[in-house]
């Protein structure tokens, strides 16, 4: 969901600073697509390890502290 927003604002954008994009057109769908897969992997990447320590955790271990 997050995703389409974002590509629905890329989208606002590019047509407000398309004077200042060099031989890429304000929509064009390869881009967006590829800076959306590449944002959904950081994003899964930056959580990963944190997510990976919060599992070693005993969660009553967590609470009591």
């Amino acid at each position: 969901m997050d995703v389409t927003i974002g590509v629905g604002g890329a989208l606002v954008a590019g047509r407000s600073m398309a004077s200042l994009l060099f031989g890429v057109s304000a929509g064009e769908p390869a881009l967006l697509v590829a800076a959306s897969i590449l944002a959904v992997f950081a994003t899964g990447a930056a959580s990963w390890i944190p997510a990976m320590r919060a599992s070693r955790i005993d969660p009553l271990a967590a609470l009591s502290s």
